[in-house]
C-alpha cells in the first residue's frame, strides 16, 4: 500500500488489494460505501480530494472528514418547571428582596421616625385599625414608585413583594389607603418629613444653613374649562350700576314726584337686598305710567335676575378671597399660565404654585400656593421654614422672580443673607452702556436730600406717594423735580414730559438692591448663582419627567400639600438609597 494512505489519522483502514488502487472505479465505490458508514456511525471518513502524479500516473488524494456534532442528533434538554409543585419549606420574601433594595430603606427609616402625632389622629373603640406607620411606608413606597392611585396601591399589596413585604401581608384595600392619606396624613405629614431631613443632616447628606429656593406650576384635578373669574364680576356689578342709573334716571323723568328726595347714595351693587330694594322702589314709581315697551323689558329682566345674581357674585367673591381666579370643580386653584402649553396658545388651567427649598439636591422645605407669582410667596415659604426647624436658613439663594422690596426687607428683618436678583440685574451684567438717564441710575445727594439730574443740576422733592402691595407690605416713594429743563442741551434723550421732569424714587428699594449687587457680584455670590439651577430645578425635572407627575390626584389645597409632602418624601428616600 502506498505511504499516501497510512496516515497515522484515518481511522477506517483501505482493503490492501493493488487492484483496488490501480482500478478507480472500484476504490471510488469503496470510498463511497465508506462515507454512507461512517456518517451513519458518527464516524470521520475519507474523502477523495484531487489526484498526485506518480510517475506516468496519478494517484488520488485522500484526506480525513470528521461529523461534526450538528450533523449528530443530540437530545434537548430543558429546565426544571413545576408551577404547581408544593414546596416543604417555601421561601420567604425577605430572602426574595436584595439586602439594599429601596424598600428596605424607606422600611428603616419610617421606623426610626416618631409618629406620635399620628396615632392621635385614631380613636379608639369599634374594629382594629390598620396599623399607620404601615399605610406610611406603603403610600411613601408608592409614590417613589410612581404609583399614586390608591387601587394602583391595593393591586400591588397583592400582586408584588416588596409591597406584601413592607405591608407584612396586610392587604388594605383602596378606601382605608385614599381616607389615610386624605384624612389622617393632614397637618401631621410635614412633621414627619421634618424628621426625615433632620436624620438626613445627621448623616451628613445635607444642611439647613444654605438654602436654594425655586417654584414650579402642577396643574389641579379639575376642570379646565368651568371657572370663575373675579374681574367678569367687577364688569357685570359696573354694567348692573350703569344700567340702574339709567332706569332710575327714566323714571325720574317719567314720575318725578314719586320719586322726589328717594335717590340713594350710591347706586354701586353691594348686595341682592339694596338692588332688590332700588329695583322695587323704580317698579313702584312707573306703576300706572305710560312706559316704554324697551323699559318695561329691561326692568323685569332686573327684577328676575340681578338679586339672585348678587348673591351668586357674593359667592365667588368668597371663595375668590384676593385671587383673581378658581375653578368650580376644585375651588382652591387658581387658573396660571403653565410651561406646558401643547396648544401654544397661551391657555391657562387651573393649578397650584409649589414652592421648594434645597440643598444637595434634597428638598428641606416645600409649601403650597394659591398664586401664580413667586413673589408673593417667599415670606410664607421662609415661616414655614422656621415653624418645622424651630430656624431660619443662614443663607437663601433665588432667582429673578423672588427679587422685590418686601422681599429683601423681609431677610434683613429675619437676619438672612439673601442672594436674591432682581429685575435689571442680569441685564445690567451684559449691559455695554449705562443708561445714565434712567432713574435708577440718577446721584441722589444724601445730605440735602436732592437727585442731580444728568446734567448736573439739582431736582427737588416735591412730596411723596404711598403704596400697599397685595400682601400689606407699605411702599413709599419721593417724587424730585427738576428746576429748569427748557433750554437744556440734553433734554430730547432725558425726557418726553410735559415742563420740568418729575421722577418717583424709593430710597429703601434702591439700598437693597445695591446691596443684593455687591453680594451678588462677589465670589461667594458667583458660586451660589452657579449652583442655584442645578441644585433645585432638578428636582423639578425629577418630578414631571421622570416620575411622571404633572397632575395631582387629589383635590383641594390640604389634600393637594399632603400629595406634595409624599413626593417630598420619595424624593429625598431614592436619593437618599441610590
Amino acid at each position: 500500500m502506498p505511504d499516501l494512505f497510512r496516515h497515522p489519522n484515518l481511522s477506517a483502514q483501505i482493503p490492501r488489494s493493488r487492484n483496488a488502487v490501480r482500478d478507480d472505479k472500484v476504490f471510488l465505490r469503496w470510498l463511497l460505501l465508506d462515507k454512507r458508514e461512517a456518517v451513519s456511525k458518527g464516524q470521520p471518513f475519507l474523502m477523495l480530494h484531487g489526484d498526485k502524479k506518480r510517475g506516468s500516473r496519478s494517484i488520488p488524494l485522500l484526506v480525513q472528514v470528521a461529523i461534526l456534532p450538528v450533523c449528530a442528533k443530540s437530545k434537548v434538554v430543558f429546565k426544571d418547571y413545576t408551577p404547581n409543585q408544593v414546596m416543604m419549606l417555601p421561601p420567604s420574601l425577605e430572602e426574595l428582596i436584595m439586602e439594599n433594595h429601596l424598600v428596605r430603606v424607606v422600611n428603616q427609616v419610617i421606623d426610626r421616625i416618631n409618629i406620635d402625632p399620628l396615632l392621635k389622629k385614631f380613636k379608639g373603640g369599634g374594629t382594629s385599625s390598620y396599623h399607620p406607620r404601615m399605610l406610611l411606608k406603603v403610600l411613601v413606597y408608592g409614590y417613589l414608585n410612581n404609583t399614586y392611585s390608591s387601587r394602583r396601591m391595593e393591586s400591588a399589596l397583592k400582586e408584588n413583594i416588596h409591597f406584601m413585604w413592607l405591608a407584612g401581608m396586610n392587604k388594605p384595600d383602596h378606601n382605608t389607603i385614599n381616607r389615610f392619606r386624605s384624612e389622617r396624613l393632614k397637618d401631621v405629614l410635614k412633621t414627619v418629613f421634618g424628621q426625615v431631613v433632620e436624620l438626613l443632616v445627621e448623616a451628613g447628606h445635607l444642611s439647613l444653613k444654605e438654602v436654594f429656593t425655586d417654584g414650579t406650576k402642577i396643574e389641579a384635578q379639575a376642570n379646565r374649562y368651568t371657572f370663575v373669574w373675579g374681574n367678569a364680576i367687577k364688569t357685570n356689578k359696573s354694567k348692573m350700576e350703569e344700567q340702574l342709573k339709567e332706569l332710575w334716571a327714566y323714571a325720574e323723568r317719567v314720575a318725578v314726584e314719586e320719586l322726589k328726595d328717594e335717590a340713594p347714595e350710591s347706586f354701586a351693587p353691594v348686595s341682592a337686598t339694596q338692588v332688590k330694594q332700588v329695583i322695587e322702589k323704580i317698579d313702584k314709581a312707573l306703576e300706572g305710567k305710560a312706559v316704554s315697551k324697551k323699559v318695561k323689558q329691561k326692568l323685569q329682566y332686573a327684577k328676575n335676575n340681578w338679586p339672585q345674581n348678587m348673591k351668586r357674585y357674593k359667592h365667588h367673591e368668597k371663595l375668590l378671597g384676593k385671587r383673581n381666579s378658581y375653578s368650580k370643580t376644585d375651588i382652591d386653584a387658581t387658573f396660571m399660565r403653565m410651561k406646558e402649553d401643547h396648544m401654544r396658545n397661551g391657555q391657562l388651567k387651573p393649578a397650584y404654585n409649589v414652592q421648594l427649598s434645597s440643598h444637595n439636591q434634597y428638598i428641606v422645605n416645600y409649601s403650597l400656593h394659591q398664586k401664580p407669582t413667586d413673589t408673593t410667596t417667599l415670606k410664607t415659604h421662609i415661616d414655614s421654614f422656621k415653624k418645622l426647624y424651630k430656624q431660619y436658613p443662614q443663607v437663601v439663594v433665588a432667582d429673578a422672580g423672588y427679587g422685590s422690596e418686601e422681599n429683601y426687607q423681609m431677610l434683613v428683618n429675619r437676619k438672612i443673607e439673601g442672594y436674591i436678583k432682581h429685575n435689571q440685574f442680569d441685564r445690567s451684567l451684559h449691559r455695554k452702556h449705562v443708561d445714565t438717564f434712567g432713574s435708577d441710575n440718577l446721584i441722589y445727594d444724601e445730605e440735602r436730600d436732592m437727585m442731580i439730574c444728568p446734567s448736573g443740576k439739582p431736582m427737588k422733592p416735591i412730596g411723596e406717594t404711598h403704596r400697599t402691595t397685595a400682601n400689606g407690605f407699605k411702599q413709599k416713594m419721593i417724587k424730585y423735580q427738576a428746576t429748569k429743563c427748557k433750554g437744556c442741551p440734553l433734554l430730547q434723550q432725558c425726557h418726553q414730559q410735559k415742563g420740568n421732569r418729575v421722577v418717583a424714587i424709593n430710597h429703601r428699594l434702591r439700598k437693597l438692591k445695591q446691596q443684593a449687587d455687591e453680594r451678588l457680584k462677589s465670589e461667594q455670590g458667583i458660586a451660589y448663582r452657579k449652583r442655584r439651577p442645578a441644585d433645585v430645578e432638578p428636582i423639578f425635572g425629577n418630578i414631571k419627567h421622570n416620575k411622571n407627575f404633572k397632575r395631582f390626584m387629589l383635590k383641594g389645597l390640604d389634600k393637594v400639600e399632603i400629595e406634595t409632602g409624599l413626593l417630598a418624601l420619595a424624593h429625598n428616600l431614592a436619593k437618599w438609597a441610590a
